[in-house]
């Protein structure tokens, strides 16, 4: 039997260095190593510490445009994905 549930923490303090962290993150076997960054900064960050990330990405001249071993880029991936709106806006906003 499961233990009680843990709270879900929505406040958690995320610093630039906590953000620039997630550059420091190793890809698994052939990973693009900018693919893996991007994918794990979507799925770990809220959509402004995203878009900060993005911000810091881009200063240390990683690809936005990676791909995954399918070819596929983050943004093909999460274009359908239902809270994603928020996270292809702050892409778009560097595009601008």
């Amino acid at each position: 039997m499961a233990g009680p549930s843990q709270p879900k923490v929505t406040d958690e303090i995320w610093n630039d260095e906590r953000v620039r962290d997630f550059l420091k993150m190793e890809p698994y076997g052939h990973e693009n190593a900018d693919f893996h960054v991007l994918l794990k900064a979507y799925r770990g960050m809220r959509p402004n510490d995203f878009a900060r990330f993005l911000s810091f990405f881009l200063e240390t001249g990683r690809d936005l445009d990676a791909k995954d071993s399918s070819g596929r880029t983050l943004w093909t991936i999460i274009a359908n994905h239902r809270h994603a709106l928020p996270f292809l806006e702050a892409r778009e906003k560097l595009k601008s």
